[in-house]
């Protein structure tokens, strides 16, 4: 394909994102299983980049999962999300960014229907204001919060006090790239790259100095899929798909993995010790699983962030190797300290998973 060609189909897949002043809003499933990510985004955004974020503090769930699991109506939610924007009309805000890829899926989907239907959309401005008696704008600008750090990836690098990089032979940490279903898949031309060739993540471990890996399930789903782990009888297919990916990417010995959605992260995490277990396997070197990381989390490190302030230490699988790799310095004794220092007990080890403790 000629140059040109390139060029242009490549542009279809590029989104506007907004500079500045942004109204994020919390997942509420990401708090518990990697809670150290939120916060580090805000104090990248505040802090590192000068940026005006806002959030509100009686924003509540998309219904995202109900949704997907069939609980919750389609009405509902979108008044739901109507009210989230009403939330960010009143704070005088229109840039909406959400932590959750599958709010972002749900918000993309809710406006796409009411740009299709306006009749739906009137039908819930109307639900809204008998509910509540708010009223809301249409967000100017949606992007995930995972487009907000690729948009200034070059900004966190020149900030950085890390990079990818092995200290010992100089040579780019191997990360694979997982994208969120949600991100990409169900509305490509709303994530960056779409949904063959989404950069979000793989630019920002470019611009940080790591080598991106392309293995043959480098698209597949973690495995969470809502209906499949929710259900119990379908965990096993949950776990088989993260076997698959392990499976598959496993030959080109990968530093790290990194992913931009909430379930992903805690699927390709525990799920390697649910197969140590179940088959006596790990995926790492010596006996460790591969580390998996937020971007929040990896963009906190390169910053020179407190591991354990990014909340690293509530990971199943150790990420002391890629620490140690790349010469970041952390306080072993501190991994399980509370903000007080004290030590109020340490986790069990595997059987079969090795880590650090």
């Amino acid at each position: 394909m000629k140059a040109e060609g390139k060029k242009a189909i490549w542009k279809e897949y590029q989104k506007e994102i907004a500079d500045n002043r942004y109204f994020y809003v919390r997942s509420c499933v990401r708090q518990n299983f990697f809670p150290g990510s939120e916060t580090a985004f805000l104090k990248i955004m505040r802090e590192e980049l000068s940026k005006n974020v806002y959030e509100h503090p009686c924003h509540t769930t998309c219904t995202g999962i109900g949704y997907h699991a069939d609980i919750i109506p389609v009405d509902t939610t979108m008044t739901v999300v109507a009210r989230q924007f009403a939330l960010m009309t009143e704070a005088g805000y229109e840039n909406l960014v959400p932590s959750c890829i599958t709010s972002f899926g749900i918000y993309t989907e809710v406006l796409d229907t009411w740009h299709h239907f306006p009749d739906v959309e009137a039908k819930v401005r109307e639900y809204l204001k008998k509910a509540t008696g708010r009223e809301f704008k249409i967000p100017k600008n949606l992007a995930h919060a995972s487009d907000i750090f690729y948009k200034f990836r070059k900004d966190i690098a020149q900030k950085s006090k890390y990079k990818l990089i092995d200290k010992e032979t100089g040579k780019p940490l191997k990360v694979v790239d997982h994208i969120g279903c949600h991100y990409a898949k169900m509305f490509p031309d709303k994530g960056i790259g779409g949904a063959e060739y989404p950069c979000v993540l793989t630019g920002m471990i470019e611009e940080w100095g790591g080598e991106v890996i392309d293995y043959p399930e480098r698209r597949h789903c973690c495995g969470f899929g809502f209906r499949q782990y929710l259900v119990q009888a379908n965990r096993g297919y949950s776990v088989a798909c993260s076997h698959k990916k392990f499976e598959s990417m496993e030959p080109y010995k990968p530093d790290l993995i990194l992913t931009n959605c909430p379930g992903c992260p805690m699927f390709l995490d525990k799920w390697q010790y649910a197969i140590a277990e179940l088959e006596g396997k790990t995926y790492g070197k010596d006996g460790y699983g591969i580390p998996v990381f937020t971007y929040e989390e990896l963009a906190g490190l390169v910053l020179g962030y407190n591991p354990w302030d990014l909340g690293l230490q509530v990971h199943q699988v150790s990420c002391e190797p890629v620490l140690d790799k790349i010469g970041i310095e952390y306080d072993p004794k501190k991994k399980y300290a509370d903000k007080n220092g004290n030590v109020p007990g340490i986790p069990e080890k595997p059987e079969v998973l090795k880590v650090y403790t």
